[in-house]
């Protein structure tokens, strides 16, 4: 997949569990799970800015591409 997701990167550089970022950001514990694993298929823009804003972070800190030559 050529996207990385890096959530449980910058939570553990913020010191957050998921639990409080769940409460912060106002996502179930599964859908952040989901996402932090790297097994969601979209994540929406709101959802993305909540998380920039609770982890006072950038979206490249979050989300990285790898190209993959095919």
């Amino acid at each position: 997949m050529p996207i990385i997701v890096n959530l449980d990167v910058m939570m553990a550089k913020r010191k957050m569990s998921l639990n409080e970022l769940s409460e912060k950001v106002g996502l179930t514990l599964s859908n952040l799970s989901i996402l932090k694993t790297g097994k969601a298929k979209a994540i929406r823009f709101n959802t993305l800015e909540a998380i920039c804003e609770v982890l006072n972070c950038q979206p490249g800190d979050i989300l990285e591409y790898v190209h993959t030559k095919k």
